[in-house]
């Protein structure tokens, strides 16, 4: 799609699939949300120098654990074998391909920003699973009895991307994700 909105139906290969008028900007929310996931996750590996399970308390709500996460979210699909791990980096792989496709070729902004916190998400867990096997997460949100998952920032990307597609989705318009 030009700016315009009108689909691109002429020009090069890349142009159309490659890199778009928002790709820049992509890169660029990509870049910044993968660097901050793996400066905190390197911080409570290397700085913190935390253990699996070590607890420190943040606020009343919010803990620091560190856990290792060998499937995807919520801990779905473990993985603890060498080829389910390569196998879940593949899948990264061609989902970041996917998102970065769908990115080019949209024009509006609340999609472009959103499928970029989506990839700097999933290229910062997808870089924990290269290096380490599993996933660095350390976030941990309770209240009272209720416990909530433990997540990292490259999740919080993926859930606030979700959130901007499905917001999106949900308010319609010729360039909507449901379209």
């Amino acid at each position: 799609m030009s700016e315009t909105g009108v689909p691109i139906t002429g020009g090069s290969f890349s142009r159309r699939w490659l890199w778009g008028s928002q790709s820049q900007l992509v890169a660029w929310i990509t870049l910044v949300g993968l660097v901050l996931d793996q400066a905190s996750k390197l911080w409570v590996l290397f700085g913190a120098q935390m253990t699996v399970m070590d607890r420190v308390p943040v606020l009343p709500v919010l803990d620091m654990v560190l856990v290792w996460n060998r499937g995807i979210s919520y801990g779905l699909l473990q993985q603890d074998s060498d080829l389910g791990r390569w196998l879940l980096a593949g899948f990264t792989l061609v989902v970041a391909v996917g998102l970065w496709v769908w990115s080019v070729r949209s024009v509006q902004k609340l999609v472009v920003i959103s499928l970029a916190l989506i990839l700097g998400g999933a290229l910062g867990n997808g870089i924990d699973r290269l290096a380490y096997g599993a996933v660095v997460d350390f976030v941990h949100f309770h209240i009272g009895d209720f416990s909530w998952y433990v997540f990292n920032l490259a999740d919080v990307w993926i859930v606030a991307g979700v959130a901007g597609l499905l917001y999106d989705s949900f308010r319609g318009g010729p360039n909507s994700a449901a379209k």
